[in-house]
């Protein structure tokens, strides 16, 4: 073979060419590709995607998640599996700015309460001299709407800065709606904050029931992991991704820097949005505690716990942070939850900075070498 055949069989990954088998020995048979039904079909694309990235462990988990509720008792149904879908929603909102867009935000619980609070004030609650009475088709859009543009206006803010001084805005940001929710009467009810918020009752339907509410939760978590899995594809989210590792290069490559990372904003905002209407329905309330320091401190722990290179992280740390935050009481007092979830925290960053996942990935790259050393296509003559 010449020097040009070996560069062009090189760059085509060896095509066509037969591998080597030892003198006396025969190839070990290739295993037959799988039979793709849609490959001459006028399937949709999506339908011909999802066959092709469809694996065992994606039908099992949705096995899982859809037997799950009518196995367990009402109790792990609504207070551990529907607050982790909710909490999971809003990490993955910050999952989507930190892990793909590279802007770590500490306001994305203020997002998520902005909205529960509008819905509060537009629709019903348990104070009928500040909520308006608006039916709740009318006031949740406007509130996820509303909620979702005061994201972007937060991302129009901090995405001219990076790294401490975006987190720093961001927490000035919601510290200071804490406080305004806090310290006014007139519209946010002050401390005792606005209660009795219920979901609507829609086709007969009590959707604040542990089955419904769940289904409920899993629906909109299932959105959002899918949405957000669709966008980091598209263009704009191979552009984003760029933006987080060479901003000048996209710059100059004539991508508007600002404008992805607002538009990044205020998809995040969406999501959160959406989190915060279930948030302010799984509470049934929304006060100034839903939205103080520390649940900003702990969306971003969930985040980091469960891994922020792919969105099923955001609900795989929201899960142990929710069971942490359920069963700890049980082992030590409850004013030690802290120390529990920081040491879990502290314990996952070190053996792994990539979260759980990272944990998962470092367990699967051990066992591969000896899985490929047995595999009888590896095994030396």
């Amino acid at each position: 073979m010449s020097a040009a055949q070996w560069r062009r069989a090189m760059s085509t990954g060896l095509a066509g060419a037969a591998p080597r088998v030892p003198v006396g020995r025969t190839a070990a048979p290739s295993p037959a590709p799988a039979a793709d039904p849609f490959a001459h079909s006028d399937a949709p694309r999506w339908l011909k995607h999802l066959w092709r990235t469809l694996a065992p462990r994606h039908v099992f988990t949705a096995l899982l998640v859809l037997i799950f509720p009518f196995v367990a008792t009402p109790f792990f149904t609504f207070q551990v599996a529907s607050q982790s879908l909710v909490l999971g929603l809003i990490a993955l909102s910050l999952t989507f700015l930190a892990g793909y867009g590279g802007m770590v935000s500490l306001a994305q619980m203020t997002v998520a309460g902005i909205a529960g609070y509008t819905m509060a004030v537009l629709g019903t609650s348990s104070s009928p001299e500040i909520s308006l009475g608006w039916p709740w088709w009318v006031a949740v859009p406007a509130a996820v709407l509303l909620a979702t543009v005061c994201s972007a206006l937060i991302g129009w803010l901090s995405v001219r800065t990076e790294g401490i001084y975006t987190i720093m805005i961001t927490l000035a940001i919601g510290v200071a709606f804490y406080y305004i929710v806090l310290q006014n009467y007139s519209v946010f009810n002050g401390f005792q904050g606005l209660r009795e918020l219920k979901p609507p009752t829609v086709f007969g339907v009590q959707w604040r029931d542990p089955l419904p509410f769940y289904f409920l939760c899993l629906f909109w978590a299932g959105a959002g992991y899918f949405l957000v899995r669709y966008v980091v594809r598209a263009p704009f989210g191979i552009a984003l991704q760029g933006i987080r590792d060479n901003p000048r290069r996209m710059e100059a490559l004539g991508y508007g820097v600002v404008a992805h990372r607002v538009a990044a904003y205020a998809l995040s905002g969406l999501l959160a949005a959406v989190a915060g209407i279930l948030l302010a329905w799984y509470n049934a309330l929304m006060t100034p505690g839903s939205v103080g320091t520390g649940w900003l401190i702990n969306i971003l722990v969930i985040a980091v716990l469960g891994g922020m290179k792919h969105p099923i992280g955001a609900f795989l740390g929201a899960l142990v942070f929710v069971l942490l935050q359920t069963f700890a009481i049980d082992v030590i007092d409850r004013e030690r939850f802290n120390l529990v979830i920081g040491t879990v925290f502290l314990a996952i960053v070190l053996f792994s900075p990539d979260g759980l996942l990272g944990l998962w990935a470092k367990l699967r790259s051990r066992l591969s070498p000896t899985q490929a050393m047995t595999s009888p296509q590896r095994r030396q003559p």
